[in-house]
């Protein structure tokens, strides 16, 4: 009897108690986080995130290298909506709790109708706040794994439009809201800022934006380097939609 007793309770707690996103292991006893200690130091997450003011205001759960690398490129081919929830959980514990209270969502949009990027939507929802989607891509762009800054940016000059709003009282409406924009990777700032200015031209407050993780300028050893002070600098290299 008291080992079907204890088989009953290990059972339970299988069910009742949280669980890491990634890992599935039991969560350590403390103050609730979606990922373990374990998956964490695995992929190399500073504890408080990172964050930078250029191009504006960002957040991030960690550089864009290693295990965190790998684990991106393999979402953006297969999906798992539990492992990216889990991580935009972890990101949302990054963000200022001003900007949680009042902050409206919006994916930054592929131009791809096949084979689309669909991190960015599936971040949106493991963040649980507001989303809205007034954006839209004007026209394909080149892909940007070999370019530099000055290109990615000619690359992206006019790739976004913002739906008008429809009434008055939509637009006032649209310069109450705290935008942030939200992608998978941030590298030169190039794809955001130009969904930044589309939707400031359609009326729309801009704070920031949120993203899974942060390319490193090249040539520098992170690990020797506060978080904070190299995340606030710009990097020239990284991936195709940044």
């Amino acid at each position: 009897m008291i080992q079907i007793r204890s088989l009953l309770q290990g059972c339970l707690e299988l069910v009742t108690l949280p669980c890491c996103h990634l890992c599935h292991r039991a969560l350590e006893a403390g103050p609730w986080q979606p990922l373990c200690s374990h998956c964490r130091e695995r992929l190399e997450l500073p504890g408080d995130g990172l964050q930078g003011p250029l191009p504006f205001p960002w957040w991030s759960l960690g550089w864009y290298e290693g295990s965190l690398r790998k684990l991106l490129l393999g979402q953006r081919k297969t999906p798992e909506p539990s492992t990216l929830h889990g991580l935009a959980k972890a990101l949302r514990l990054t963000m200022p709790a001003g900007l949680v209270d009042r902050a409206v969502l919006v994916a930054i949009p592929s131009w791809k109708r096949r084979g689309s990027n669909p991190l960015p939507g599936l971040i949106c929802q493991g963040l649980g706040l507001a989303v809205i989607q007034p954006l839209r891509r004007q026209r394909p762009t080149l892909g940007q794994h070999h370019l530099n800054r000055a290109l990615r940016a000619r690359n992206q000059e006019g790739a976004f439009s913002c739906e008008p709003a429809a009434s008055h009282a939509e637009a006032r409406a649209r310069r109450r809201q705290t935008v942030l924009l939200v992608d998978d990777i941030l590298t030169t700032g190039a794809t955001a800022g130009a969904a930044a200015l589309a939707l400031r031209e359609g009326g729309f407050a801009v704070a920031g934006l949120l993203c899974l993780a942060r390319t490193p300028a090249p040539g520098r050893d992170l690990r020797s380097m506060t978080a904070t002070a190299v995340a606030s600098r710009d990097s020239s290299v990284g991936r195709a939609g940044d």
